[in-house]
């Protein structure tokens, strides 16, 4: 944890772009108050005096791991879209290292928003998605997306700045279905995020939700680095578990005890579908 705080006070306020090898809450009185990666970084201020320091650190910490045999690369894209609150730039940086660690990682693009602006937009967003897209193949590769926001049953709240925005279940499925990868993971954290998975599940894509459709999610204050489910799921059980639905499981059960200590309702977070590629995602030993 400490050396994850680190990078992510070093950050430009104007993000960083990562590429390599290697919930929230919608109303205010539901909120509550060993990486292992190889990635270059490359900022869109700084690169120079930066960004060599960081990937020459953290290169010395955690030296390569070897891939697992046969598996293909994962192509990652992580988004803060909510910039009222500093937890969902944490938590899309943070998600973004975790999974760089535990998978055999291709290309990765981190966006966020602030209080100021950003450039965690819906149009950003397809961009990204097809620009990653565009250096996996579409076959044998995983596009593995991370969203955390603030939800609604209309879909996720973007906040950048002035500009205000909804993301929705069929605008984020057309932009899935165009980026031509088959196979695909959406991590969302976010209440009512369960509202994304009739849209979005298939055999071919696994879909993870922070919430069921009914219920809002916890830990969205502005100076936390993550969310209940983040910290659950990337922070706690990806770093161990060998696959994701073993993750999930470690997670679920993580966020119901903590929502029971702190005498909450149940958020009900949910993994559907992803048949075909929960085969294709065992982490690196």
């Amino acid at each position: 944890m400490g050396y994850i705080g680190t990078l992510a006070r070093a950050i430009p306020k104007d993000g960083w772009k990562f590429t390599g090898f290697p919930l929230f809450c919608v109303e205010p009185q539901f909120c509550s108050g060993d990486l292992e990666t190889r990635f270059a970084m490359t900022s869109r201020s700084s690169i120079r005096r930066l960004g060599a320091p960081l990937v020459a650190f953290f290169l010395t910490i955690w030296p390569p791991v070897h891939a697992v045999a046969d598996a293909g690369k994962v192509g990652v894209v992580s988004f803060g879209l909510y910039g009222d609150q500093g937890v969902f730039r944490s938590e899309a940086t943070g998600a973004a290292q975790v999974v760089a660690g535990r998978f055999e990682t291709g290309p990765i693009s981190v966006e966020y928003n602030s209080k100021k602006g950003g450039s965690a937009t819906i149009e950003a967003l397809a961009k990204s998605l097809q620009t990653t897209a565009n250096r996996l193949d579409a076959e044998k590769d995983v596009l593995f997306l991370i969203l955390t926001s603030h939800g609604s049953p209309d879909g996720l709240a973007i906040k950048a700045g002035r500009l205000t925005e909804t993301l929705t279940p069929s605008r984020l499925r057309d932009m899935l279905a165009k980026t031509g990868v088959r196979h695909k993971v959406v991590v969302i954290s976010a209440c009512y995020s369960g509202v994304f998975i009739p849209r979005l599940a298939t055999p071919d894509v696994l879909v993870i939700t922070a919430a069921d459709e009914r219920h809002p999610s916890f830990g969205c204050q502005d100076k936390a680095k993550w969310t209940y489910f983040g910290d659950a799921f990337f922070n706690v059980a990806l770093r161990k578990a060998v696959s994701l639905k073993d993750a999930f499981l470690d997670a679920r059960s993580l966020v119901r005890k903590r929502e029971l200590r702190e005498h909450f309702e149940p958020s009900n977070p949910l993994m559907a579908g992803g048949a075909d590629v929960l085969p294709l995602l065992v982490g690196r030993p």
